[in-house]
């Protein structure tokens, strides 16, 4: 997969943050998250593990009250996974 793939998947996933009833923290924590996979997609050197461990806190948070955000949120993780960014 390729970067492509990865930014569909950010799209995807601020249209179900756009959608949901997320509280101001979570928010703050995902936008951050959004602003660093993107550094990580325009220079390799940022290290990856770190973003999927975040990604992956978030994703449980959202499991619960908020099932589209964490099942766009479980893609990203798989696909920074699978492709090691």
């Amino acid at each position: 997969m390729s970067n492509e793939k990865i930014r569909e998947l950010l799209t995807a996933l601020r249209q179900e943050l756009d959608s949901a009833d997320v509280d101001p923290a979570t928010l703050s924590l995902m936008r951050e998250l959004d602003g660093d996979i993107k550094g990580v997609l325009e220079s390799s050197e940022s290290p990856i593990d770190s973003l999927i461990n975040r990604a992956k806190e978030l994703e449980v948070k959202f499991a619960v009250k908020h099932g589209g955000v964490e099942k766009a949120l479980r893609q990203l993780v798989e696909t920074l996974g699978s492709i090691g960014v």
